[in-house]
């Protein structure tokens, strides 16, 4: 059969060169993992990040090849990998400039759904399983259009969306956790601020506005116990332990975010009850 070369920009531009469809792959990014799971390649993968954990079993089959900011360079020349995924938040230039020394490279830059859906999309073209990506991209998009009309009603809420202790560090602008938060009717008050920021919390007019502290179950596992040293600055706000997969993670797993949200929703009316 003939090998049938393959060409596309990543989502910086960049074009990748492949002399086929790639048949062994290594993710650096943990929704990318479960998203190449979800389109039939789990097969396909030889390489993943010790974050990497869903599908739940991934890390019993799969070799790990370090972290998302830290790699083994040369067990990933070892697996001998036709391709490695990569994102520009999750990753490195570092990372990604050593990588394309052993094979080809993408990398995905994630604000918003749009460019969620051409992810999935990219990946259908690369590794030839458009069928698949075209379901994934269809059920996204049919729990969207839920979920807007469920919210359409909604007033806004000011939510501190929080990520990190020691220091104290938050959401803000231009991250696919502010986007997902604003779809949500949900206004964040770090928005004033770029990326993740390390916040001060002295600002006692904007903490007593704030409505809901989201403490988020990733990169940082708060408990309810963290509850405690946030009560005294949001006084008068409501706390919620939230899935941070659910308000981070892109690709597939937005078939289930969307359900997620709205039984957060109901689960804030009826407390508010």
């Amino acid at each position: 059969m003939k090998k049938t070369p393959v060409k596309i920009q990543d989502q910086l531009n960049r074009s990748i060169h492949l002399k086929e469809t790639p048949k062994r792959i290594i993710s650096l990014v943990p929704s990318q993992t479960e998203l190449l799971c979800d389109l039939g390649l789990e097969a396909s993968l030889v390489g993943i990040t010790k974050f990497c954990v869903h599908p739940h079993h991934i890390k019993s089959n799969v070799a790990v090849v370090g972290g998302t900011k830290q790699i083994h360079l040369d067990k990933i020349k070892g697996l001998l990998p036709d391709i490695i995924l990569c994102n520009k938040e999750e990753n490195t230039k570092d990372i990604v400039e050593a990588c394309e020394q052993i094979c080809a490279v993408h990398v995905s830059d994630i604000y918003n759904i749009s460019d969620s859906l051409g992810l999935i999309q990219q990946y259908g073209e690369i590794f030839n399983c458009r069928e698949n990506a075209s379901s994934i991209i269809y059920n996204i998009k049919a729990e969207l259009n839920s979920f807007n009309m469920f919210t359409k009603n909604k007033f806004s809420l000011k939510v501190a969306y929080f990520i990190w202790k020691n220091p104290w560090m938050v959401a803000g602008n231009h991250t696919f956790i502010n986007y997902l938060l604003q779809l949500n009717k949900f206004q964040n008050v770090y928005s004033d601020k770029e990326r993740y920021p390390e916040i001060e919390l002295t600002d006692s007019k904007k903490n007593e506005s704030v409505d809901i502290v989201m403490l988020s179950s990733e990169p940082f596992p708060f408990k309810d116990m963290h509850e405690k040293e946030l009560q005294e600055i949001y006084s008068n706000a409501t706390f919620i332990l939230v899935d941070g997969e659910m308000f981070s993670w892109y690709g597939s797993r937005l078939t289930k975010a969307f359900t997620y949200f709205k039984t957060l929703h109901l689960n804030l009316q009826n407390n508010a009850l």
